[in-house]
C-alpha cells in the first residue's frame, strides 16, 4: 500500500525529537497524526509541546489531534486511543517512541529512576500496543514500530547501565513476542534503531557535546520509519531495523544530508557493534 494519505498514526513522545520528526514526515504525505506526549505547556529547558507539533503537522499537510498523555497511566492510554479512533475513524500505525533514559551503574540508579524507565519504556510500550491492537486488527497494512535496539546478550551493553539496557531491551522483547503473536492477523511489529547517535534532547543531556555535533538529525529516523510503514505488514514483521540499512535498501546513498556537522564521521549509537 503506497503512501500515507488518510492513514492514522498514533505517536508517543511526539512533542520533540524523533517522535516529532516521524509526525512531520508522515504529515507531508497527508496522514492523520495523533500527537501524544506529556508536554502540553512549554518546558523550562526543552523545546516543543504537543500543540506546537500539531500546528506543524497541519502546516505540513496532515491532520492533527494533540492529546496530553503519560504512558505510565493505563486509564489515560485507553482514553487517548479511543479518542483518536473516534476522531479519525480508526488507527493504522502505532509508534512507541516515548522513552526514559538514565545511563548509570547499579549503585547510582535510584528506585525512582528505575521505575520511570521501566514504566515508560517497557510498560508504556506494552500497554499502548495492547490498547491499539484491536483497532490495528481492523485495518489493512497495520504497523507497530518500537524505537528499540536489536537484542544482544553481550555483557558490554549491560555493564555500565544495566537498568537502562533492561528497559530498552524490554521494548525489543515486545517486538519479538508480539510480531509472532499477531503475525496471523497481519499486524506488523518491528523495531527501529539508529546506526548513529541522533541529535535529540536525550543525547544533549546524557552525552558530551562532541557526540551531539557528530550525530545525525532526527530526519533520518523519520525517513526510515516512513519506509517501514510502506512495507507489507504480512511479510515485513519481527525485524530489528537499523535506520541506515533501511534507507540503503530504499536506494539512499548520501547520508551526509542527515549530518548535524557535514563531513564529520558520525558516532555509532549504543547497542550496535
Amino acid at each position: 500500500m503506497a503512501g500515507m494519505q488518510g492513514r492514522t498514526v498514533f505517536i508517543t513522545g511526539a512533542s520533540r525529537g524523533i517522535g516529532r520528526a516521524i509526525a512531520l514526515r508522515c504529515a507531508r504525505d497527508g496522514a492523520n497524526i495523533v500527537v501524544t506526549a506529556k508536554t502540553a505547556t512549554p518546558h523550562p529547558k526543552l523545546p516543543g509541546t504537543i500543540h506546537d507539533v500539531a500546528k506543524e503537522v497541519e502546516a505540513a499537510g496532515g491532520k492533527a489531534l494533540a492529546i496530553q498523555l503519560d504512558v505510565r497511566d493505563e486509564v489515560a492510554i485507553a482514553a487517548a486511543v479511543q479518542q483518536a479512533a473516534d476522531h479519525f475513524g480508526g488507527i493504522d500505525i502505532l509508534v512507541n517512541n516515548a522513552s526514559a533514559i538514565q545511563m548509570t551503574g547499579t549503585l547510582e540508579t535510584p528506585a525512582k529512576r528505575f521505575d520511570l524507565m521501566f514504566g515508560v519504556n517497557v510498560r508504556g510500550t506494552f500497554l499502548c500496543s495492547q490498547t491499539c491492537i484491536p483497532f490495528l486488527a481492523k485495518g489493512s497494512n497495520s504497523h507497530i514500530l518500537n524505537l528499540a535496539p536489536p537484542l544482544s546478550m553481550k555483557p558490554h551493553w549491560f555493564q555500565n547501565h544495566v537498568a537502562y539496557t533492561m528497559a530498552k531491551y524490554g521494548m525489543s522483547m515486545c517486538t519479538l513476542g508480539m510480531a509472532e503473536e499477531f503475525r496471523k492477523q497481519g499486524i506488523a511489529v518491528n523495531s527501529l534503531w539508529p546506526r548513529t547517535t541522533i541529535a535529540t534532547a536525550a543525547i544533549a543531556v546524557n552525552f558530551p557535546e562532541a557526540i551531539l555535533k557528530a550525530s545525525r538529525k532526527p530526519d533520518i529516523m523519520a525517513d526510515a520509519a516512513y519506509a517501514v510503514f510502506q512495507r507489507d505488514s504480512r511479510s515485513a514483521t519481527g525485524n530489528f531495523y537499523v535506520d541506515e540499512a533501511v534507507l540503503r535498501e530504499e536506494g539512499v546513498s548520501d547520508f551526509d544530508v542527515y549530518a548535524v556537522t557535514p563531513g564529520v564521521k558520525p558516532y555509532t549509537d549504543l547497542f550496535l557493534d
